[in-house]
Parts: structure tokens; sequence; C-alpha cells
């Protein structure tokens, strides 16, 4: 475990060998996303982004929630407070932690332990996986706040789960337990009330020891192609393969493990 040089207002951080693991740390409101949580939430993005020795990100939450969605319990700022800059936001704060998570160009994972709500419920969707325990739960929350989906919920959960059944979850605001969550596709790993964090970085470990520029072009190439036909698809491949075998010390690495029936060393070079 190496100590961080990233440092966040509510967000511990801890790095072990190559995966970097975020705790949102408000726990007393099962870390709801205030202000300061939710910059660090882009922070965090663009740091792992540009450090190359990070290459999978598990993002799980304090205590007993993983994340409840947006902090309703402050004030809102006045239209008469907000700079021309937020005036003119086109995201919002929902769109751009949605573009930071699903953008973010390494994979990630969600250690879902606990409730995942609204925006909460949206961070989890963005990543690319999600693990989770016996405690996780999902809700949607939006429609009884007299709200329609935000934060890339109608993005993620028609695509993880088909129009009909997210439809089912955002028009009835119910809860989503973990036995129900891994049948529907919501979870991709369930564990035990305990594992739910380790689990996550044995799996993030587990994707660490391939190639890593193959595995970032792997999931450019994934998330292009889930919207697009099949020639574009194909086309998009050919260009992540060239994309993927810029690193020749893999490239060699890879068929030197094979020939030698040993166990690779990638080191993204």
């Amino acid at each position: 475990m190496a100590t961080s040089p990233f440092k966040y207002t509510h967000i511990r951080f801890e790095v072990r060998e190559h995966v970097a693991v975020a705790t949102l740390d408000r726990p007393e409101v099962l870390n709801a996303l205030n202000a300061e949580l939710r910059d660090d939430i882009l922070a965090l993005a663009d740091d792992v982004r540009n450090e190359d020795e990070i290459r999978v990100l598990v993002i799980t939450g304090a205590g007993r929630g993983f994340c409840s969605g947006a902090d309703l319990s402050g004030a809102r700022r006045a239209e008469g407070e907000l700079s021309q800059n937020e005036r003119l936001d086109e995201w919002s704060w929902v769109g751009r932690q949605a573009l930071a998570v699903h953008g973010l160009d390494k994979p990630t994972i969600a250690a879902v332990n606990g409730v995942a709500a609204g925006a909460g419920m949206s961070l989890a969707l963005g990543c690319d996986l999600r693990v989770g325990g016996p405690a996780a739960r999902f809700r949607t929350v939006f429609a009884e706040r007299s709200l329609s989906p935000d934060s890339g919920m109608s993005y993620f959960l028609t695509r993880i789960l088909g129009y009909s059944r997210a439809a089912d979850l955002v028009f009835t605001s119910r809860d989503v337990d973990a036995d129900e969550a891994y049948r529907l596709g919501l979870l991709d790993r369930l564990t035990g009330a305990d594992e739910v964090v380790e689990s996550a970085v044995a799996l993030a470990e587990q994707i660490t020891q391939l190639p890593p520029l193959a595995i970032r072009s792997a999931k450019r190439v994934l998330q292009h192609n889930v919207d697009a036909v099949l020639t574009e698809s194909l086309r998009y491949e050919t260009a992540g393969l060239g994309y993927a075998r810029r690193a020749p010390g893999d490239v060699a690495e890879s068929a030197a493990s094979f020939r030698e029936r040993r166990r690779p060393n990638f080191t993204g070079h």
C-alpha cells in the first residue's frame, strides 16, 4: 500500500500496486454528494487518468452506504449569486460527474457496500463494473423528488438493463436489493458482506495483469461501439488494435511469456 500524493476533502485514497481505491468519506450522511465531494470526484478522475502507475480505479463508500445521491441538506445558492460561467454551464455538476467517471479511459469498478441512490446510483452505473454484497441496494429516487433522471442515469441504466427494465426502476422508484440487482445486471459480482472492497480489488488486480495500453484501448472500443453500426464498429476495432500495440515492450513481453510458458510482466511501455 502506497501513500497517496493526491489530497481530497471527502475522499480517502490509497494505491495498492496498480490499483487505486477511492472511498467516499461522508459516512454520517451515507456519502451524499455535497459541493466538496463533487469537486473531489472530478479531481479524482483527472488524477487517475494522469498517473500511469494506476491502471484500475475502485470506488466505494465509507460506513453503511455507497452514495445516497445529492446532498439536499445544504442551502442552494440563489440565482443572483451564480457566476456567468455557472449560468452558461451546459452540464451542471451532474453532467460533469457522469462525463468524468464514464470518460475515464481506465477500468473503473464500483464496490457497492450499501445504498446507491439517485446520483449515487448513477455514479455506480457510470463505472465499468460493479461488485456488491448483501447490503447493496439501488434506488433511482428521481421521480419521488419530482425530477426526471440526471447524472447519466437515463444513458447508463437503459444500456445495462434495456429500456423496459430501466423504466420499471425509474417509474416506480422502488428499492432493488442485492440479489435482484445481480439477477438484473446492476451488479456484475455478488460477494459476501465483508468482502466487497477486497473482491473489487481482486478483480482490479486481475485486470492489471494484462497490458495496460491494450486494456485502455479495449475500453475505448467497447464504449464507442455500444451505439455504432457494425461497419463503423469494425473500423474502430481496427484503429483500436493500432493503439493497443503502441507499447512495444508489452507486445514483445506477450510473445516471450507465451513462448517461455511463464507469467508475463506488463509495464505499459
